[in-house]
């Protein structure tokens, strides 16, 4: 079986894990029963030995498409020919409504005859365990993981199973209006009995179908691109955990920031970095309940958050930080992409920014959501007076670079956003309010404008004594450290458009192995993109802003999602989906339509 490119897929889940669809029908990736947890398919890791659930017709030269049901993650795979179209309709029934860990494939014969074929070849632990497999009925199959995750799923059909070499296949025959069913499921779930096997699939559909419909009907966003704000808010929460709250940076882990590279990292895990730009995503889209269960994880979950300065980047899903980084050497990786890694190495760099990200959300949310408590605010409390203290530190920067640390001017950046949100959250309440904050915040605002600015290029540069801008600059005047208007600004903006920008898209940076410790080189970053016609809107320059913004939209997948990065050709890479594209799209859209908005009004007065 071929690799098919990134953005050939389409995602389903249940608010514990995702799986990843292909346009032929095929799962390629699914870690289970949670996000975190190791992958039992990874086809898309290693087409050979990673593992797969597929289901397609055996005749060839069928022409393929994917929709999702309107306002729904319900994901539908239609195989189209003269002879017969076929579908194939996949979900997975919400933890908030149904039991989870539950997988759903129906297939549906809408026109003619067609056969199918379908194989089911799970690849316990990373496929790095054996298993056993169980014949228990004409139509049900369970396999057992041997190794140290101890896994058992069940197979359950309304087709006639076979069992060969420890997979599970079957080939049927659909005629016009018929239907087969296969459910996948945790061997810990009640068990449908078969004989209902039909009604309990059609059941579940609509149960799921109705709940992303009420969910999406909350969204109080009414403007425009609503179609597309509503699908990046839908991928939003099926990257959600509904067990803790928290939102993973993406469902992958090991997809190459460029093909054959060694940039292949595991975003299975919440960083805190993610925290203001949720939060506010949510906030603005009326979804007052997930940043709530957000904000409470962080309070809740993360250990750290009243010891001062030990505060980490990225933690578990449960708030835990057990990332230590692996190889998984015996996989491929995508298309040869290796080594293909699970944890992350980076989980105990020092990123002074993240102190920023973490007091904006629950500025944010304390002051458009609900107050925060005494007892977090003494928590948060005790890191600020940490940043107080630190600010003028070196360390590894937002981009995670493995080739030393620096004195990063985002990080100085987010160090001022740290101490000017707690101000305005103690003024907010009365809180006592130390006089050295000021103080400190006011030497961080002369830091920037002295030690980050180039006089001879006209731009703040990526970090003291650089010669070089910083796509991560473009959050200066989106976190209002500076007017959007300001000359200072402007300038770095032009000075960003010539070095970091092709036509609409931006890269990160300029890859330098000496700087970021790496071989090879990446596509331009989706996130920043968004980062950069929000500028451009507040900057003035509003139709430039909604062009560029618009062309952006058209590099999204069949789907409407988004990798981490974009290649030359237009093709996905690096993790896919990722959280944080679509809350830079979010965000980008809201911006430009407030002032398109505005400036509608202003004429109709």
């Amino acid at each position: 079986m071929a690799y098919q490119p990134i953005e050939d897929y389409g995602i389903i889940g249940d608010l514990n894990t995702v799986a990843l669809i292909g346009l032929n029908g095929s799962i390629d990736f699914m870690c289970f029963p949670d996000f975190d947890s190791p992958s039992i398919f990874a086809a898309i890791l290693d087409d050979e030995n990673g593992g797969c659930f597929s289901i397609q017709p055996t005749y060839d030269g069928m022409k393929n498409k994917q929709l999702y049901l309107p306002d729904t993650n319900v994901l539908l795979t239609r195989f189209l020919s003269d002879d017969g179209i076929g579908e194939i309709t996949d979900f997975m029934p919400a933890e908030e409504v149904h039991q989870g860990n539950q997988l759903i494939r129906r297939v549906s014969c809408v026109h003619g005859d067609l056969e199918f074929t379908m194989r089911c070849c799970p690849r316990f632990d990373y496929a790095r365990s054996a298993h056993k497999t169980e014949q228990i009925s004409e139509h049900e199959v369970i396999f057992y993981s041997t190794g140290p995750d101890g896994i058992g799923i069940r197979l359950m059909s309304t087709v006639p199973l076979q069992v060969k070499n420890d997979e599970a296949y079957a080939e049927f025959v659909l005629q016009t209006g018929d239907k087969a069913d296969f459910v996948l499921y945790n061997i810990t779930c009640e068990n449908p009995p078969v004989t209902i096997l039909e009604k309990y699939v059609t059941k579940s559909l609509y149960d799921t179908i109705n709940f992303w419909k009420d969910w999406i009907s909350q969204c109080t966003y009414k403007g425009r691109w609503m179609e597309t704000i509503n699908r990046s808010a839908l991928v939003l929460k099926l990257m959600t955990s509904h067990k803790y709250g928290s939102i993973v940076a993406a469902p992958t882990f090991g997809l190459p920031e460029q093909i054959g590279g060694v940039r292949n990292w595991d975003y299975r895990y919440t960083w805190i970095r993610d925290a203001s730009f949720t939060v506010y995503a949510l906030l603005r889209l009326g979804y007052k309940k997930e940043a709530r269960d957000f904000v409470d994880w962080v309070d809740r979950q993360c250990d750290d958050v009243g010891s001062a300065g030990h505060l980490r980047l990225m933690y578990t899903l449960d708030g835990q930080l057990d990332l230590e980084e692996r190889q998984l050497n015996h996989l491929e990786g995508f298309r040869g992409s290796k080594p293909v890694r699970i944890g992350n190495g980076a989980y105990d760099q020092v990123q002074l920014d993240i102190y920023g990200e973490l007091l904006d959300s629950i500025y944010l949310y304390d002051k458009y959501g609900e107050p925060i408590s005494f007892e977090f605010w003494n928590d948060l409390r005790q890191q600020v007076e940490w940043v107080c203290d630190n600010w003028h530190r070196e360390d590894e920067g937002i981009w995670e670079v493995r080739g030393g640390k620096q004195h990063f001017l985002y990080s100085r950046l987010m160090c001022w956003v740290a101490i000017d949100r707690a101000m305005k959250i103690a003024t907010h309440h009365s809180f006592p309010l130390p006089s050295r904050w000021e103080e400190e915040r006011d030497k961080i605002f002369f830091s920037i404008h002295h030690d980050f600015w180039n006089e001879e290029l006209q731009c703040f540069v990526q970090y003291q004594g650089a010669h070089t801008v910083d796509a991560a600059t473009l959050l200066m005047p989106l976190i209002r450290f500076i007017s959007p208007k300001d000359p200072r600004w402007l300038s770095t903006l032009k000075r960003i458009e010539e070095e970091l920008v092709s036509d609409a898209l931006v890269f990160r940076y300029r890859v330098n192995e000496e700087f970021d410790g790496l071989k090879g080189n990446e596509g331009t970053f989706s996130m920043c993109t968004f980062w950069y016609v929000e500028c451009l809107a507040k900057a003035g320059q509003i139709d430039k802003a909604r062009l560029y913004f618009e062309k952006m939209l058209g590099y999204s997948n069949h789907l409407g999602l988004y990798a981490e990065m974009l290649g030359l050709k237009g093709d996905h890479l690096g993790n896919f989906p990722q959280a944080f594209t679509h809350l830079g799209l979010i965000s980008a859209a809201l911006s430009i339509n407030d002032i398109l908005e505005g400036e509608e009004n202003k004429r109709k007065l």
